[in-house]
């Protein structure tokens, strides 16, 4: 059935018509209500309300104003935009420190309600191919990183940019999408390229990261499982760079410097603490689910990290709660050995 069929189907109201119709832009608006939110949780709450709203108001629906696909984006967009300018999203959370002792921890100011976002959901997001105007690469602009910086933005600044320079819509359509004018857009997209260069200018020494799946990111993340669950910190320490991060969403704080991190991880492995990690991708980035070694043989999860390259070292390690590992088709535990 072709796409006129599909539509004049979905008018009438056959259900079927419309999901043939919408499913195929499904998977890039949810990675484009991530970007926008930083919380996959979120993400598919909004996802829900946007599908909810493009079928009740498909009827309305005209080709002659804008594409389906441009349509959807303008419904997900300002679905994005309400939930971003809510009173209250998820608060920080305290931390139990009853069995841990870390060091002093330092204050961040970055989202708490940061979430992870899995891989295997990236596969068949990309849609249609970037405008010309798009400036970033779409496994740049899924990168924790990435994500991270946007949240702090003003909602309206982190809709234009995402529109402008990760899909590459014109400022037309933009305007369209925002019930705005093109002139305001292009301002909310020049203060939000400031604020973001801003926050993301590179560390001194810093370089890029091994390509996804390569053999030098392999490598990488193999010394660190090995160092991780042998609780080699000496091993560990030689794939930091000086100026590490942990950051620790949803608590508002994290760990800054190799110094830090280090005295952190010797606390963590402190009582002949010892994990199992098994692996992951999350955000185009490596990752692994944490289990602790219980006495009676079981294995159970305590966290989910994420690591951020540069060169052959790692920069920063995101860890999330073990609540995330579902999403990434890790249990909750791991059998006896």
């Amino acid at each position: 059935m072709g796409t006129a069929d599909l539509l004049s189907g979905a008018r009438a109201g056959d259900g079927e018509a419309f999901r043939e119709l919408t499913e195929p832009h499904r998977r890039e608006l949810q990675v484009h209500c991530y970007r926008m939110l930083g919380s996959f949780q979120d993400a598919e709450d909004v996802i829900q309300e946007t599908m909810l709203a493009a079928w009740q108001g498909i009827g309305g629906f005209t080709e002659e104003r804008a594409s389906l696909r441009t349509w959807l984006y303008k419904i997900a967009t300002n679905r994005c935009l309400n939930a971003r300018r809510a009173a209250s999203r998820r608060p920080a959370r305290q931390w139990d420190m009853s069995t841990f002792d870390p060091p002093a921890p330092t204050p961040r100011d970055e989202a708490v309600w940061l979430q992870p976002f899995p891989d295997a959901l990236l596969e068949g997001a990309a849609g249609a191919p970037p405008g010309p105007e798009a400036r970033y690469e779409q496994a740049e602009a899924t990168s924790l990183a990435f994500v991270t910086a946007l949240q702090v933005l003003p909602p309206r600044q982190v809709a234009v940019l995402i529109l402008r320079d990760v899909l590459g819509f014109r400022a037309s359509e933009v305007a369209g999408m925002l019930d705005t004018t093109v002139e305001s857009v292009n301002s909310a997209l020049k203060r939000a390229r400031a604020s973001l260069q801003s926050r993301q200018q590179p560390a001194a020494g810093h370089q890029p990261p091994p390509a996804a799946g390569s053999p030098a990111e392999d490598a990488i993340v193999a010394k660190f499982a090995r160092a991780w669950e042998a609780a080699d910190l000496d091993a560990l320490v030689a794939l930091l760079t000086g100026d590490v991060f942990i950051a620790m969403p949803p608590v508002p704080f994290g760990y800054q410097g190799r110094d830090v991190v280090t005295r952190y991880c010797a606390r963590l492995f402190a009582a002949g603490r010892r994990f199992d990690l098994v692996p992951a991708r999350a955000n185009g980035q490596p990752a692994f689910g944490a289990y602790l070694r219980a006495p009676a043989g079981t294995r159970h999860a305590t966290a989910f990290y994420v690591l951020t390259l540069t060169g052959d070292q790692i920069c920063a390690m995101t860890r999330f709660e073990a609540s995330v590992l579902p999403w990434f088709g890790l249990p909750r535990s791991l059998p006896s050995r």
